[in-house]
C-alpha cells in the first residue's frame, strides 16, 4: 500500500491528499485555483528574474532581420 501524500492548498492551506480524485490539485477546489489565476493575472505572482528585460535598450517585440 502506497503512502499518502498530504500538501496544502496554496490559497487557503487545507490539507488535501495528492491524488488523481483531487481534480483541482494542488488546489482544494475550483474557488481557490481561480483564486490564484487571478493573482497571476493582475500580476500581483511573477516569476523573480535577475535582470529587467524591459530596462534593456535592445529589447524588442519583433524580430530584427
Amino acid at each position: 500500500m502506497s503512502k499518502k501524500i498530504i500538501v496544502s492548498c496554496p490559497i487557503c492551506h487545507k490539507q488535501i491528499i495528492w491524488e488523481e480524485k483531487s481534480l483541482y490539485r494542488p488546489f482544494c477546489s475550483k474557488r481557490c485555483q481561480l483564486v490564484d489565476l487571478g493573482e497571476w493575472a493582475s500580476e500581483e505572482n511573477r516569476i523573480a528574474s535577475h535582470a529587467n528585460i524591459a530596462d534593456n535598450e535592445n529589447w524588442s517585440e519583433f524580430t530584427q532581420d
